[in-house]
């Protein structure tokens, strides 16, 4: 199953934030990361306006990064009423690695064919605790179910951490 290359806009490096030697990674580089990392923050906005954040995994396949949860869980309503999110994921160092945080729309994947192709992405990702089974547009797991959804990158920020420094955008039409 093809994680789903795509071409994306050229990263434009943030001077203000940046070491002077600095260059924004090409997209495929960005893509790449997206694809490996394990653990992502996913931050959504309570319907009183005050911000809900919480660790999931998360799948990139054509484009877009998915991720699931239950149904009655904070994110899914939350989402419900505001589908505005960030996902972010990186290194908790300072010196070293990459930071991505990815500001999108959530929308739900219900079309039982796509869930299926996601649901073998996760298992190969994360191994087989990660099995779903695809019924009724959800995945299923165990007693429980769960919603996917899909955020299609409108705007990506990199930060490079260590020398050189880096604040790197990327926007999408």
């Amino acid at each position: 199953m093809d994680i789903g290359v795509m071409k994306g806009p050229q990263g434009r490096v943030d001077p203000r934030y940046s070491s002077e030697d600095a260059v924004a990674p090409a997209w495929s580089e960005v893509e790449a990361m997206l694809a490996g990392a394990e653990l992502f923050w996913i931050s959504t906005v309570r319907p009183d306006g005050r911000p809900h954040v919480t660790p999931l995994p998360a799948v990139w396949a054509n484009g877009a990064l998915h991720f699931c949860t239950g149904p009655e869980e904070r994110k899914a309503l939350n989402l419900a009423l505001n589908p505005h999110v960030v996902l972010t994921t990186g290194t908790n160092t300072w010196n070293e690695g990459y930071d991505l945080v990815v500001e999108g729309e959530a929308v739900r994947v219900s079309h039982d064919d796509r869930l299926r192709e996601l649901a073998g992405l996760w298992e190969a990702k994360y191994g087989s605790f990660w099995h779903f089974e695809v019924r009724g547009g959800c995945f299923h797991h165990g007693p429980g179910r769960a919603f996917v959804f899909t955020v299609a990158p409108q705007t990506v920020f990199g930060f490079g951490k260590g020398e050189p420094f880096s604040q790197t955008r990327w926007r999408f039409e």
